[in-house]
C-alpha cells in the first residue's frame, strides 16, 4: 500500500496577503481551475493571457463571481514585477521574456502540478510518456475503481486539472472523514514536469511509457525532451516505484539518472531474469518480482479488441495497479471492459459497413502510423490527416501512407505539418499521387471528401480522421479538433 503522507492543509487561507499571477488562463480548463484554487485560499489573483476577452468567453465565464482581474489580449512586465507568486500554464515556453521579468525580481515560478505537489497529500500514480500516457492513466484509474471508488483520471486533462483534483479530493476525504487514502492518477505532461522539483514531494508509483520525438518546436532536441520526462522520478525515494518500458531506445538514458526506486519494466518479450516487471511469454502476460513469477491471463482476446498498440498501455496499467496496492486482482474481464480515451483511436459512429474513427489527439505522426496499424486490418481506409508542425519528421508516415492507403482515400487538412508530409514523399510518388491537389482549407472539405470517397469503395471501410500533427493553425486545441469532426461526421452521416 502507498506510504503514509503528511496532514492535510485543508481550508486553510494559506495564500493570504499574496498577490498570484495566473500567466495563461488558456482554454481547456487548467487556467481556470488555478485560478479558482488560488482565490479560495486567499489569493489576490490575476490572471493574464495572451488572447482576447472574446476567445476566452468560456474561461472568463466560468470564473464568474470568482475575484480576479484580468489582463488580456497580451502580458505586462509589471505584472510579473509586482506579484508575489507566478503560476505558468503549461503552454508557456521556459524562455519567455516575462518569465525573465519574473526571475529577475525574484518571483517565486510554479505551475498547477507542483503546487499540487506542494500542498495535496494524496499518494499520486503518475503517468507521462510521449503516446500512450492518456489511456494507461484512465485505465489506472478505472482498475484503481474497484477498491477506490473516488478515483479519477486527473492533471493533464481538461476534465480535471491539478487543482480541479485538489478541491474534489479535499471534499472526498471530508465526507469520508480520511486523510490521504484516495489515491490521485494523474497524467503528466513534460511541459509540468518541468517544475515538479518545486512541488517538494514525488509521485509514490512513476510510469514512463515511452519516449519518441515531440514537442520539438519547444525543446532544444530530443535530450532537452527527455530531460524534463526525467522529472518525474527524479525526487522518488527507495520506497516508491518506477516502471519503464524496457523496449524503449531511450530507456537506458532514463536508467543512466540512477532513479533511487525500485524499478520495474514492461516488454513485449521476456525480461531479462533479473529484471522485475510485466512481460509476455507464449501470449500469457507475465508479472515477476524477486524471481517470483505469476501468470496473469492470455492476451488474445485483448489485442483483437483494442489492437497491439494498447498492449504496453495495458501493461503499464495492470503494473501500476499491482504496485500500489497488491491486494487488487486484476482479472481478463476487468481489462476487456476498459474505456477508450475520447479522441484517441476512438470508435465515433457505425453504420453498415462504414466505420468513423476520431483520432484528433494524435498530434505526432508516431499515433497516425500506430491507428492506420490498428484500422487497416479491418478494411479499407480514408485517412484525413495533416495539421500544425511541431519540428517532427515525416518520413516514415510518409511511407506508411504510401504502403497501406489508396491515393484516391488520401485528403489532406491544409497546415504547415501538411507541406512537411508531403514534401516527405520520394518525388516519383509526389506526381502520382498528385498530393498538392489533395489539400483542402477547413474540416467541413475534409470530411465532406471523405464521405465522397467511402461511398465509392466496397466492403468494409474506415473513415479515420489522425492528423498526426498539432490543431493549432485552425482549431483552439486538438479537442475543439476533435469536436469539430463528431459536429460534421453527425452532418454528413445522413
Amino acid at each position: 500500500m502507498s506510504k503514509t503522507v503528511r496532514r492535510k492543509i485543508g481550508k486553510e487561507h494559506i495564500f493570504t496577503g499574496i498577490r498570484a499571477l495566473v500567466m495563461g488562463l488558456g482554454l481547456h480548463g487548467g487556467g481556470v481551475a488555478t485560478a479558482k484554487w488560488l482565490a479560495r485560499h486567499g489569493a489576490k489573483v490575476t490572471a493574464t493571457d495572451k488572447r482576447t476577452k472574446e476567445i476566452l468567453v468560456d474561461s472568463i465565464r466560468a470564473l464568474q463571481g470568482v475575484p480576479v482581474k484580468y489582463v488580456l489580449g497580451g502580458h505586462r512586465h509589471q505584472d510579473f514585477r509586482t506579484n508575489d507568486l507566478i503560476v505558468v500554464n503549461p503552454g508557456v515556453p521556459r524562455e519567455s521574456e516575462y518569465l525573465e521579468t519574473a526571475i529577475r525580481a525574484g518571483k517565486r515560478i510554479e505551475n498547477d502540478a507542483s503546487l499540487f505537489f506542494r500542498y495535496s497529500t494524496n499518494p499520486v500514480i503518475a503517468i507521462t510518456g510521449t503516446r500512450g500516457k492518456t489511456t494507461v492513466t484512465l485505465w489506472v484509474a478505472t482498475l484503481l475503481q474497484k477498491k477506490y471508488h473516488d478515483v479519477l483520471p486527473s492533471g493533464n486533462t481538461p476534465d480535471n486539472a491539478f487543482l480541479k483534483e485538489f478541491e474534489r479530493l479535499s471534499a472526498c476525504d471530508a465526507r469520508a472523514e480520511v486523510h490521504g487514502d484516495i489515491p490521485v492518477v494523474a497524467e503528466m505532461s513534460s511541459w509540468q514536469l518541468e517544475r515538479l522539483s518545486s512541488g517538494g514531494r514525488a509521485p509514490h508509483v512513476a510510469v514512463v511509457t515511452n519516449l519518441y520525438p515531440d514537442h520539438l518546436n519547444r525543446y532544444n532536441g530530443i535530450r532537452d525532451y527527455a530531460n524534463a520526462k526525467v522529472n518525474i522520478f527524479l525526487f522518488q525515494q527507495s520506497d516508491d516505484f518506477l516502471i519503464l518500458n524496457h523496449e524503449n531506445a531511450w530507456t537506458p538514458y532514463f536508467l543512466k539518472k540512477k532513479p533511487k526506486a525500485l524499478l520495474f519494466f514492461i516488454s513485449k518479450k521476456a525480461l531479462p531474469k533479473n529484471a522485475h516487471g510485466l512481460f509476455v511469454r507464449s501470449g500469457m502476460l507475465i508479472f515477476r518480482f524477486d524471481g517470483m513469477e505469476q501468470k496473469l491471463f492470455s492476451i488474445k482476446r485483448f489485442t483483437e479488441l483494442y489492437g497491439v498498440h494498447n498492449l504496453e498501455n495495458l501493461m503499464n496499467a495492470v503494473l501500476a495497479v499491482k504496485l500500489f496496492d497488491p491486494t487488487i486482482a486484476v482479472s481478463l474481464r476487468d481489462v476487456l471492459h476498459l474505456p477508450t480515451p475520447k479522441m484517441r483511436q476512438e470508435i465515433v459512429a457505425k453504420k453498415g459497413r462504414l466505420t468513423i474513427v476520431n483520432d484528433s489527439c494524435a498530434t505526432s505522426p508516431d499515433g497516425t502510423i500506430a491507428a492506420i496499424e490498428r484500422f487497416r486490418k479491418m478494411g479499407n481506409i480514408v485517412l484525413v490527416t495533416g495539421g500544425t508542425d511541431k519540428n517532427l519528421e515525416f518520413g516514415a508516415l510518409a511511407m506508411m501512407i504510401k504502403k497501406f492507403i489508396l491515393a484516391q482515400n488520401l485528403i489532406l487538412l491544409e497546415g504547415s505539418a501538411t507541406k512537411k508530409l508531403i514534401a516527405a514523399f520520394p518525388g516519383s510518388e509526389l506526381s502520382r499521387l498528385n498530393l498538392d491537389k489533395k489539400v483542402l482549407k477547413n474540416l467541413d472539405s475534409c470530411v465532406a471528401e471523405a464521405f465522397r470517397a467511402a461511398k465509392k469503395l466496397t466492403g468494409k471501410t474506415t473513415i479515420l480522421f489522425s492528423p498526426g500533427a498539432a490543431s493549432f493553425e485552425k482549431f483552439l486545441h486538438e479537442f475543439d479538433r476533435g469536436e469539430q469532426f463528431n459536429i460534421l461526421v453527425k452532418k454528413y452521416k445522413k
